[in-house]
């Protein structure tokens, strides 16, 4: 079969949808990822074939702050970003439509936040799945899809999107929020694009070694003084006589000030080879740093920042394997707070039966039996 694959411009969203490409072409399906043209080349970098579904959109540049109103219950900035994602999707539906009619895709596989191959997928008449990323629900995501697609809707005489043939979730049952209820379990395999691997990731010093991380888009969109938190929050940590890893993008690192000498490595790294030689990771609670540090059974202290990032960080905190520490909290209290990881062992107990619980669930390999499985007019996709 044939499988069209749609994300948003941002590496959050595409690495997790990667080991079921995969997993497909293993399995001898034809598989396409499309996305925008100035995301293209990091797609490209994970082996798979890549499309362009339409020019350079910039998350960040289509982020404002008026989200007007909303429905009781509603957080504005969570609005304001899925306002911005659903643009990027508003903007890649026509290339995403082109590329539907000439390639002719069995099914359409699209990460939450993008919403152009869902409606792609009912103007064809193909099923389509979701992949499900973070323990939050966010409807304001899906409030803003709703108004960014509202003419394309009633052109197809629908009032909303229709359910996605099944919802894949990587999170380990006991993490999840009520509205995940029926989602369908999938482990995640940590995918980082190109992932060279420096020669002393495996050779250990006496000191405790701590991976620090606000992933990748952080650093360059986030809360004002985010690159002057991270330099503080470095040197903060260096005091506790740990050995430090900083996986941050090159370009970024490159323009920091001289760092303490406790720090091995600043820039580019590869989490799923580095966290399981680690002691502990400090991050921003975003869905591939967490669950990548669950995978290896490492403590966390996360310090999360806007949207999913609280609720994965409170579902973390609640079973033990992390410490939660207030979002704008100063880089010495962060840094307090790690010195409580490396010290209580709880932490480690409580993260080490996580990771046994994640490695229950099944493998990109088990999805795609499903997914063949999926009924079609006339069969099964």
């Amino acid at each position: 079969m044939r499988v069209l694959f749609t994300t948003a411009p941002l590496a959050g969203h595409l690495f997790p949808l990667v080991p079921m490409a995969w997993a497909l072409r293993a399995a001898g399906h034809e598989v396409l990822m499309a996305t925008r043209d100035n995301f293209v080349p990091v797609a490209l970098r994970t082996g798979l074939p890549v499309a362009s579904c339409g020019p350079a959109a910039e998350f960040a540049d289509l982020v404002d702050d008026e989200p007007g109103s909303l429905p009781e219950g509603m957080n504005g900035k969570r609005y304001v970003h899925g306002r911005a994602l659903a643009r990027i999707a508003g903007g890649s539906l026509a290339g995403v439509r082109k590329l539907a009619d000439s390639w002719q895709p069995d099914l359409i596989v699209s990460e939450r936040a993008e919403s152009a191959g869902p409606l792609a997928a009912m103007t064809l008449g193909v099923p389509w799945v979701r992949y499900h990323w973070s323990v939050s629900d966010l409807p304001e995501y899906q409030y803003a899809a709703d108004e960014e697609f509202a003419p394309e809707l009633a052109s197809l005489g629908v009032a909303g999107f229709a359910r996605p043939a099944r919802v894949f979730d990587p999170w380990p049952e006991c993490l999840r929020l009520s509205h995940a209820a029926d989602h369908d379990g999938i482990r995640h395999v940590p995918a980082n694009g190109e992932a060279p691997m420096p020669d002393w990731l495996s050779v250990r010093g006496d000191r405790p070694r701590i991976c620090v991380t606000l992933g990748t888009l952080l650093p360059r969109y986030g809360e004002t003084g985010t690159p002057d938190f991270m330099v503080d929050l470095v040197r903060e940590l260096a005091g506790l006589d740990v050995e430090l890893l900083i996986a941050v993008d090159d370009d970024i690192a490159a323009g920091w000030p001289p760092l303490p000498s406790a720090v091995l490595h600043a820039g580019r790294l590869p989490l799923a080879d580095v966290l399981p030689t680690c002691d502990a990771v400090v991050h921003h609670g975003g869905q591939g740093t967490a669950l990548t540090a669950v995978l290896a059974g490492r403590p966390q202290l996360i310090t999360p920042r806007f949207d999913d990032q609280f609720d994965n960080a409170q579902a973390l905190s609640a079973s033990g394997a992390a410490l939660l520490s207030p979002p704008l909290a100063d880089p010495a209290a962060v840094a307090a707070g790690c010195g409580e990881l490396l010290e209580n062992a709880l932490y480690a107990k409580a993260a080490a039966r996580l990771a046994d619980e994640v490695a229950l669930l099944p493998s990109p390999s088990v999805a795609v039996a499903a997914l063949e499985q999926l009924p079609v007019a006339g069969g099964v996709v």
